[in-house]
């Protein structure tokens, strides 16, 4: 499939060794990854949106990029499929300099019911974005960052909220939490890290769908600072969890969520 070229200035900053760093960010297109595309492009990299179906959507998060100054280009994948996902870092590597740095994991699908009704049809679905596609991606990962690198994967604080109707997806987002640490320590002597950020309740368009004034302000009221997180505060974590400074912290699940216990 083809990939659109990458645009912006001629380079970007690089790690120090001269070298420039390229982050790759499933579910790029909108909500917490576009938000977080952002950040990393603000941050220096250059940036492979990756998106599944929404072209417009990908193509409208590079135009914001280069709009600012930074480099960005949009692929299609599906992170279900592998050779999809080993062509996402093929074009990567060949469009910025031979190599990536940063992955973010931010891709996934949703599905809410309660167990005694849930479609088995859907939970498949889930289970192939959410636990396969997560492993295909991590994968890819595994084989090819670079020295000094950052995985960072995405779960859910529902995972230990317990919220009724969420089963299949904290299920599928538990099995992240618990490949979190093992890759960490299977990637022991490569001087990359492994983490997972586990939000809470976000005001992206997807969450506030189909919920009203009042279910909004009964969770806004949960956390202590008495609010919905945003996407740009999900996004400021992942690129501390990206950066040199947060290359301390490995093999961690981050829950951002306020305070909600």
């Amino acid at each position: 499939m083809p990939a659109q070229e990458p645009a912006g200035s001629p380079a970007s900053p690089g790690d120090g060794t001269g070298r420039r760093r390229t982050a790759v960010v499933t579910g790029g297109s909108r909500g917490i990854g576009r938000e977080i595309v952002g950040r990393l492009a603000a941050d220096g990299h250059a940036v492979v949106v990756n998106y599944a179906g929404n072209r417009d959507q990908a193509d409208s998060a590079v135009e914001d990029v280069i709009a600012a100054g930074g480099q960005a280009f949009a692929f299609q994948a599906d992170v279900a499929e592998e050779e999809e996902v080993a062509a996402l870092f093929d074009v990567a590597e060949a469009q910025f300099g031979g190599g990536v740095d940063i992955v973010v994991h931010a891709a996934g699908r949703m599905y809410l019911a309660p167990v005694a009704e849930l479609d088995l049809t859907e939970l498949d679905k889930l289970h192939r974005t959410n636990i396969r596609g997560t492993f295909v991606v991590a994968q890819q990962t595994a084989r090819r960052l670079r020295p000094g690198g950052a995985f960072v994967m995405f779960s859910t604080s529902v995972v230990e909220l317990a919220f009724p109707r969420y089963g299949a997806y904290s299920a599928s987002k538990g099995a992240v939490e618990a490949l979190t640490l093992i890759l960490a320590r299977e990637l022991r002597g490569r001087d990359v890290t492994v983490n997972t950020v586990a939000p809470g309740p976000t005001a992206t368009d997807l969450f506030l769908d189909g919920k009203d004034e009042e279910t909004l302000a009964a969770l806004a009221a949960q956390p202590p600072l008495e609010r919905l997180g945003t996407p740009a505060d999900i996004a400021e974590v992942v690129g501390f969890l990206a950066s040199p400074a947060g290359h301390w912290v490995n093999g961690q699940v981050v829950r951002v969520n306020g305070g909600i216990v």
